[in-house]
This record gives structure tokens, C-alpha cells and sequence, in this order.
């Protein structure tokens, strides 16, 4: 198995890339890996080769390229170079932390979609208390959706959760305002009765202050609630362990109460880590592609390349479109 990795997106670029990808060679001795990007900064960071190779480019895509003009125009980017060598079969899945609507359009451009799959959704898991997380698609690819499509993202939802997460029969919610049947927007209503005909263990309509507590394994919505969603679960985040900081540095008292309660914080710091969980999966395309979090060190990213390797494994890609095809059989 070949990995194709995006060397030079991200703000740690290439350092986190270079040490996730020695790492998960020294963990996965059936692992290949391909770092695309500038040769002279990449081997800054290596200390071994091993079942590595380095595709050299010195062009990259910025953060602040519009997506589909930088992908069409820097065509020998460290990104569409790593998304190419899936295209063309000499990696079986891809990984970037940069650009994250160029790599979506690099995906659909260079690896195409499912047959089935109107539009493929971008997809991170999310904590919850138990630690087991939960995916929630989409959370920005696609803006606006249709009913059929949010159909389609349990599908994928469901079968990444069985194969990957090992997860039996995942329950699958329906982002809404309220928990009643019948509640919400046009999208939602239309949304209901078409996931409870599904093949899947639909739970219903979930509200966004339950996610975090684990009431469902599969979460869908149109991108701009699920963009929404994340954003505020990431701001929350980040504002209370500042606020904790803060209090807990406050004075001499509190500066001895935070010294024996420093493990406790650490595993509470991991526990709402997106780190652990790997990248947020581009589900629908003909093969994995994974956008790790633009500031992702080298366990993120190493989570990410495990994440991909357990798709190709598992063939996540094929049982989709085995699924999406009984879908439009039965329709």
C-alpha cells in the first residue's frame, strides 16, 4: 500500500508531515509513502528513507489561493501532484493539511466521485464525553443540500463507522432544532423520512448540545450547520482551557491546586483533541482522500495516515458504492 502525503500544507509543513510519515513506516511494515513537495526542506526533517520516496515540487498552494483557479493553475503543486498519484495508481489514497476547498476540487477533478454520489461531503470525527467520538458530515464542502444528498452521507456515514471505527449498527441523527419528528427547515422535513426508509439505525432528530455527549455515532447536515457546528466546538474549546489557564495561574493557591491537577487537565486536554481521530475524510470520491487540520502536528498527521491505510484496508471506498447502488435500485 502507497500513501501519498501533501509535504508543504499546513502550518507545520514539511517538519510534521516528515515524523508522521517515519513513524507510521516504523508502525505499518506493509506501508509505502510518497512526500510530495521541495526535496531540500523535506530531507531537513528525515533521519530515515525506509519505503519512502520523495516526489520533489517547488510549487505549493497557498491558504489564501481561490481553490479551483490554484488547482487548474499550479498544476505541479505539492497538493494536485499528491492527489495525482492516486489518479494515476501509483498511491492508493491521499492526504493534505493545506488548502482545504483546493483539495476538494483537486479530488473531484483528479479522483472523480462515486457513481451515485451527487456531491461528496467533508467529514472530521468529533469528541464526545465517552471518548468513542462521532462523525459529522457534511461541515463545509457543499453549502447547501439537497434530501437525497443528506441520505447519502448517512450511507457513508454508517459504513466508515462499521469498517473503520468499528462500530456496530451506528446511530444516525439528524442534525435539527428540536428532537420531534416534523421539526425544522424544508431540508430537514424532506430529510426525515427519507434516512427512517433507509437501511440504517436513524435515531431521529438530534440537537447540537447533545453531540458532545455521544447521542449519536453519525451526525448529518448541510455544510453550512455542520461548518457552524464545528467552528463553535472549536471556539468553546479553545475559550475554556484559556479561561482555565488564566484562573488557574492566577494566584500562588490556585498555582498549587493546577500542579496536582495537571494530569487530570492533560487527559481531559486529550479526551476534546482532534489530534487522536486523524483528518476529516473527503467521503464519496473513488478513493480515500484526507484533509488533516491545517495546524496539525505529527501525531495528527500520523492519525491521519492510519485513519486512510484503515479505508484501504477495509475497502471503505468499494462498500459505499455497493451501498449507494441498492439505494438507486430500490428508488
Amino acid at each position: 500500500m502507497n500513501i501519498s502525503i501533501d509535504a508543504m500544507g499546513g502550518d507545520h509543513a514539511p517538519k510534521a508531515q516528515v515524523e508522521a510519515a517515519q513513524k507510521a513506516i516504523q508502525s505499518f511494515p506493509e506501508l509505502k509513502i510518497t512526500l510530495v513537495g521541495n526535496e531540500e526542506e523535506i530531507k531537513k526533517h528525515m533521519t530515515n528513507d525506509k519505503r519512502m520516496t520523495i516526489l520533489h515540487t517547488t510549487e505549493k498552494i497557498e491558504d489564501t489561493d481561490q481553490p479551483t483557479t490554484a488547482v487548474r493553475r499550479k498544476k505541479d503543486s505539492s497538493m494536485v501532484l499528491a492527489v495525482r498519484e492516486v489518479k494515476e495508481g501509483r498511491a492508493d489514497a491521499c492526504i493534505s493539511a493545506g488548502n482545504t476547498g483546493a483539495l476538494m476540487t483537486a479530488g473531484l477533478l483528479h479522483v472523480g466521485r462515486i457513481k451515485g454520489i451527487d456531491r461528496p461531503a467533508l467529514s472530521p470525527m468529533l469528541p464526545t464525553l465517552d471518548g468513542k467520538g462521532f462523525l459529522l458530515l457534511d461541515v463545509g464542502a457543499n453549502m447547501d443540500a439537497k434530501p437525497e444528498h443528506l441520505q447519502q452521507y448517512a450511507i457513508i456515514g454508517k459504513t466508515y463507522m462499521e469498517m473503520v471505527r468499528n462500530v456496530a449498527n451506528p446511530r444516525v441523527g439528524l442534525l435539527n432544532v428540536g428532537t420531534e419528528d416534523g421539526k425544522g427547515n424544508e431540508l430537514t422535513k424532506a430529510a426525515f423520512p427519507l434516512l427512517k426508509s433507509s437501511d440504517i439505525n436513524f435515531v431521529g432528530n438530534v440537537e447540537a448540545r447533545d453531540l458532545l455527549s455521544g447521542v449519536a455515532d453519525v451526525v448529518v447536515c448541510d455544510g453550512f450547520s455542520g461548518n457552524l457546528v464545528l467552528k463553535s466546538v472549536e471556539g468553546t474549546a479553545g475559550t475554556l482551557f484559556s479561561l482555565l489557564k488564566k484562573e488557574l495561574t492566577s494566584s500562588f493557591v490556585n498555582k498549587l491546586a493546577a500542579g496536582v491537577l495537571k494530569s487530570s487537565f492533560k487527559e481531559i486536554k486529550s479526551q476534546l483533541s482532534y489530534s487522536e481521530y486523524g483528518g476529516a475524510g473527503l467521503y464519496g470520491l473513488k478513493a480515500p482522500v484526507i484533509k488533516a487540520h491545517g495546524s496539525s502536528d505529527a501525531t495528527a498527521v500520523f492519525h491521519a495516515i492510519r485513519q486512510a491505510k484503515e479505508m484501504v484496508d477495509h475497502q471503505v471506498v468499494t462498500i459505499i458504492k455497493n451501498e449507494v447502488a441498492k439505494v438507486e435500485e430500490k428508488v
